[in-house]
């Protein structure tokens, strides 16, 4: 069973491709193949976010009332 990586690893793998594509180093097929992990990592990235935020408009108050709670960009 393959254990799925944390954010905070999928968020320096997606620099170091980052990184990688500045450079440019890489050759047109493995910066295609870069570019496309790369967006795979921001998508989980952004689900992972998401659910965080869901997780935290669900805490309660001292007085056992929900607050939603928004990121504000």
């Amino acid at each position: 069973m393959v254990k799925e990586k944390k954010f905070e690893e999928k968020i320096k793998d997606l620099e170091t491709i980052i990184n990688e594509l500045e450079n440019g180093e890489v050759d047109l097929e493995q910066s295609i193949d870069k570019y496309s992990e790369a967006m795979k990592l921001v998508k989980d990235c952004d689900d992972t976010l998401k659910n965080i935020e869901k997780k935290v408009n669900k805490l309660v108050l001292e007085n056992n009332e929900t607050e939603n709670f928004e990121i504000s960009e």
